[in-house]
């Protein structure tokens, strides 16, 4: 019979082995860092699935720590550089935070450019591996590229006309808004998108151009009582990436290499764009629930006739760097309303 100093004993090592199993199980640790917090949707919705998803698929071979809110320090324009430089393994991040180093990306992010943001996403994803890939993103390997849903003002005053943002210090959402702004006679604010909160509440801004998902982490409904939207193509959607150190990458065997890769590319990249679209709609519900002033633009020309300059100045500025600008304009619709329409993805 076993007394119970003896079965205490046994569960102890029991206990310990267990842990010293499932710790050595990871052939390798990877950080994933990014600059919202956890709660927020892409976090809790896209890439907690997807690390979850890795470190199931690699039977534990692979664990991935998350880092949320930039713990690892630097501020959010740092990231990609963290991920060529290996500060983090995998991050994250904007591509527009770092304006003009991605230049192709910026077809997506022109104004009344994207209607359905799963065929942008599709059509970005292939696109990148056309044209990106060994170009511009050359010191990184990305894992997937994506658009989120359409992009609003969300103000303390209301904005139908753009007439309306003439005085107006507003967040811009990527330089390509930044210009539309100017237009309309606003000013444009740089910030990342943690920091529009304290903004909004300081008069720091007037508003701020982000899609709806965002704006419950932000509490932006709770801060300004207008918000405007627009009916068929978005005002602006911005790209993003999940980039992962090249050298880390190499590193893993080949296995662990199939399941990083069957988790990457055109299916993550439409999953992780429906899924922040998607999120939209509970978001916006928060704004309807307290009674907010919620207007949609449903004749666009007006604004539209204005941001004709925009793609014509884009154009110009890629042919310096080398790039067909009406070529990849002419792609990515092409794309959007072909191949890519009705795109549906999964992990």
């Amino acid at each position: 019979m076993i007394n119970r100093k003896s079965l205490l004993s046994l569960l102890v090592a029991a206990s310990t082995a267990l842990t010293l199993s499932t710790a050595s199980a990871a052939e390798v640790t990877l950080k994933m860092h990014q600059f919202l917090p956890p709660q927020a949707n892409v976090p809790k919705l896209v890439l907690d699935v997807w690390a979850d998803k890795v470190e199931a698929d690699s039977k534990g071979k692979i664990k991935i720590n998350r880092f949320p809110s930039m713990q690892l320090g630097g501020k959010p324009p740092e990231l990609m550089d963290q991920a060529i430089d290996g500060v983090a393994d995998i991050v994250w991040t904007v591509v527009g935070y770092t304006p003009g180093r991605y230049p192709t990306t910026e077809v997506f992010e022109l104004p009344f450019m994207v209607e359905d943001p799963r065929a942008a996403s599709c059509a970005y994803s292939i696109m990148f591996d056309e044209h990106m890939a060994k170009g511009e993103f050359k010191d990184v390997k990305i894992l997937g590229t994506w658009v989120h849903g359409p992009g609003a003002f969300h103000t303390n005053k209301p904005v139908e006309k753009p007439t309306d943002l003439k005085g107006m210090k507003i967040r811009g959402g990527s330089r390509l808004v930044n210009e539309l702004l100017k237009l309309a006679g606003a000013t444009p604010v740089g910030m990342p998108v943690p920091s529009v909160p304290q903004a909004l509440s300081k008069g720091v801004i007037d508003g701020t151009t982000i899609p709806w998902e965002v704006t419950s982490a932000l509490k932006v409904p709770e801060l300004v009582k207008n918000h405007t939207e627009f009916k068929g193509p978005a005002l602006y959607t911005l790209t993003f990436v999940l980039a992962m150190n090249k050298a880390k990458y190499e590193g893993l065997s080949n296995d662990l290499k199939k399941v990083i890769d069957d988790n990457s590319g055109l299916n993550f990249s439409v999953f992780a764009g429906g899924v922040q679209t998607d999120a939209d709609g509970p978001a916006r519900k928060i704004a309807v629930d307290r009674k907010n002033n919620i207007i949609t633009v449903e004749d666009t020309a007006e604004w539209e006739a204005l941001v004709k300059p925009i793609y014509q100045t884009w154009v110009e500025d890629v042919k310096a760097k080398g790039i067909d600008g009406q070529a990849i304009i002419d792609q990515a619709k092409d794309l959007m309303s072909g191949t890519c329409k009705g795109a549906t993805g999964k992990i």
